[in-house]
């Protein structure tokens, strides 16, 4: 004898009711509490009126084009070097793999103070690679290059761990067969692994321009704060905290907003027929 079929809607309640206890829902909801009540604090500490000013002073627009500019650029650099190395890692095997992607994740466990410490003591006018580039007329510390160096290495592992999340579930079936079928790996690569690894490329490329936008530590370090050429937003809302407290509430609240965009495009999924 067969088991009646519930409708979804009460097999949906039925799932919710009996995989997850009372208790579990209650820190639930206290997490969810912790993180809501915050934003609610920083909303009604915003006087509304005086936010279109706050937002529109020269200082404040530099900073957010300056922002967004370098976070488009480190974005696209990072989906050019990403894609090659998120492909290494997952689909190759090589003596001291282990070890490269434990570098290469290193940027997102290590203070980002840390992280421009580092690019200073490589790429710096005394560092090593940097005295030798400052000789020839090149200095990258305290420039917007830096700015755009200092959010790739911070945000690049995003990047990379993201697509090799789908490099590794994706079935290599269809790369074989093709090449199987005579197709070269340029091919193969161009014309099957790259539409597969659509979702992954835009989740992650979405991910990194946030992690890019919010870079503080390493961009200070490195870059410094010139306004104009350094002083990207997160610098600009650290420098007004301490003057103008007003104003580094609004320009908080213009992150904010941009990265729930960020976020909601980057899990974003469309909900598929009743019938699937």
């Amino acid at each position: 004898m067969s088991t009646p079929k519930l409708p979804s809607t009460e097999r949906r309640q039925a799932t919710v009711a009996t995989g997850v206890p009372a208790a579990a829902i209650c820190v639930a909801l206290l997490a969810a509490a912790f993180f809501v009540f915050p934003f609610i604090a920083l909303l009604a500490g915003i006087t509304w009126q005086d936010v279109p000013g706050l937002l529109t002073s020269q200082a404040a627009l530099d900073a957010l084009w300056l922002s967004l500019r370098t976070s488009i650029v480190s974005t696209a650099i990072c989906v050019v070097l990403g894609v090659p190395l998120a492909l290494l890692l997952a689909r190759t095997d090589f003596a001291g793999r282990t070890l490269t992607r434990s570098i290469v994740l290193v940027p997102m466990v290590i203070p980002p103070v840390v992280a421009g410490i580092i690019l200073t003591e490589a790429f710096g006018r005394r560092g090593l690679i940097g005295e030798h580039l400052s000789a020839i007329g090149i200095d990258i510390a305290f420039t917007t290059v830096a700015v755009v160096m200092a959010q790739t290495f911070v945000a690049l592992p995003f990047m990379v761990t993201t697509l090799e999340s789908h490099l590794s579930s994706s079935g290599q079936h269809y790369e074989r067969t093709a090449q199987s079928l005579g197709a070269s790996k340029w091919r193969t690569f161009s014309t099957i692994t790259l539409p597969l690894l659509r979702p992954g490329l835009i989740s992650g490329a979405v991910l990194t321009f946030a992690r890019a936008l919010g870079e503080f530590g390493a961009t200070i370090t490195f870059a410094g704060s010139l306004q104009g050429t350094t002083r990207t937003m997160p610098l600009e809302i650290y420098l007004a905290r301490e003057t103008d407290p007003a104003s580094a509430v609004a320009l908080s609240l213009v992150l904010i907003l941009v990265a729930i965009m960020v976020i909601a495009i980057a899990y974003f999924r469309p909900q598929r027929g009743k019938g699937s």
